[in-house]
């Protein structure tokens, strides 16, 4: 009887569970597609401003840097809980 409550409520939790994970998955590629999306226009208007697109091109790589350190903060959170 206990292992049927146990299978029972692992059952019952799994659309939730899938759920949550195209949510999550939903929400990388979203950030991913903004922050790239954020950086191709900060990056043209330091171009705009007469900054070389050479140099436009280093500060700009901050944004996905910060990202990736989003990223990956937001793992280890997740794996220390």
């Amino acid at each position: 009887m206990g292992k049927t409550k146990t299978a029972l409520s692992l059952l019952s939790a799994s659309p939730y569970v899938v759920r949550l994970f195209c949510s999550l998955f939903a929400l990388w590629l979203t950030l991913g597609w903004r922050v790239r999306k954020a950086r191709n226009a900060f990056e043209k208007e330091l171009v705009k401003q007469g900054m070389s697109k050479e140099d436009a091109r280093k500060i700009g790589a901050r944004y996905t840097i910060l990202k990736d350190e989003l990223l990956r903060g937001l793992k280890h959170y997740v794996r220390t809980r």
